[in-house]
């Protein structure tokens, strides 16, 4: 149902009111402190038809109305103002993401920690999906005469190696045939479009290798990739949660620390926005988990050139700072794509 000026600014103010006290916002709490133009009475009539539409709801226990998850969706969508991060909350995080770091993992922690330390939220992030980058080069470098590191770099600066044992008879000549047939069957390939049974065999026919050299290297070669696209999930100011009244409910409580602790539903959760651009946001029952029902998550995506290789995210109660969460998300994608660059260039310049 459309809903008119009246409608729309009564609302907005009773979800900017919300936001800040967490109290269910009556009547002439809203006459008092808005400049509406309107009485008390008209306004308790407006906030009674906006709980029959849906976008308000009354707490059993008090005359005054809070936003429900329609109601915040409409916020979200058409009610709310963007605010910009301070001078202060820029130099942050600039600082924070423009230290050395020589891997991409680790340029993601340092996006998690501040984003939770500015938004006050909890942060959500899965390091980069790696089945999407480029595998940029193998070696194989002898150590010891029965020693082969071997090498794996993937083109989002990440580097895996494993040591192998080897018999004492082969020759360095030999390695570098081996690294050189390698490099020419892996490299340029996505992790997902390698298909490494096939590989192994094109492998072992050109460089007529005996299974005994061959099988060590390139079992390892597969850990090494293994290893790669091991994803994990990083969390940052998981206890932020108690900070929020909703939340001094132990069970509930409970409930939001459990599923931070289920790592499927998380990579499930961030990975649902791959294919969306820009800021994706999921309030109370849009997610459907039960568990959460009372937060909102909030997230966005970060790529290497076209390709997306990972989200973050904030999660907390629905009753968030909405345009502070998205200016922050916004810029420390920006950041973190720069970053990214950066790091790609270092590595192979």
């Amino acid at each position: 149902m459309f809903l008119d000026d009246r409608k729309r600014r009564i609302l907005q103010a009773i979800i900017d009111d919300y936001i800040d006290t967490a109290e269910p916002i009556g009547s002439r709490s809203i006459a008092r402190k808005h400049e509406l133009g309107l009485s008390s009475a008209t306004i308790r009539n407006e906030m009674a038809d906006l709980e029959e539409m849906g976008y308000l709801e009354q707490p059993h226990t008090s005359a005054g109305r809070i936003p429900s998850d329609k109601g915040y969706r409409f916020y979200v969508d058409q009610l709310m103002k963007m605010t910009e991060l301070s001078t202060e909350e820029i130099i942050s995080i600039r600082n924070a993401m423009e230290v050395r770091i020589n891997e991409l993992s680790q340029l993601i922690r340092q996006a998690s920690m501040i984003m939770s330390k500015i938004t006050r939220y909890t942060s959500l992030a899965v390091p980069p999906q790696l089945k999407k980058s480029t595998l940029k080069a193998v070696q194989v470098v002898p150590i010891e005469p029965d020693k082969v590191l071997v090498i794996v770099v993937i083109n989002a600066g990440v580097v895996r190696n494993n040591m192998v044992k080897i018999p004492k008879e082969v020759s360095p000549d030999y390695l570098i045939n081996v690294s050189n047939v390698l490099n020419e069957k892996l490299s340029g390939h996505t992790l997902e479009q390698l298909n490494l049974p096939f590989i192994i065999k094109e492998v072992e026919s050109s460089v007529g290798a005996c299974s005994e050299l061959l099988g060590p290297i390139l079992n390892s070669v597969v850990e090494c990739i293994k290893q790669v696209d091991n994803a994990e999930v990083i969390t940052d100011g998981a206890t932020n949660i108690f900070n929020y009244p909703e939340f001094r409910d132990l069970i509930k409580a409970r409930e939001f620390l459990n599923v931070l602790d289920e790592k499927d539903i998380i990579c499930k959760l961030l990975a649902n926005n791959y294919d969306k651009k820009g800021i994706n946001i999921l309030i109370g029952n849009e997610h459907g988990l039960e568990e959460i029902k009372e937060c909102t998550l909030i997230t966005t995506t970060y790529s290497m050139g076209d390709i997306v290789v990972g989200s973050i995210g904030i999660i907390g109660p629905t009753r968030m700072e909405y345009s502070k969460v998205i200016s922050s998300m916004n810029y420390i994608r920006k950041k973190i794509n720069q970053e990214i660059n950066k790091l790609i260039d270092e590595k192979f310049e």
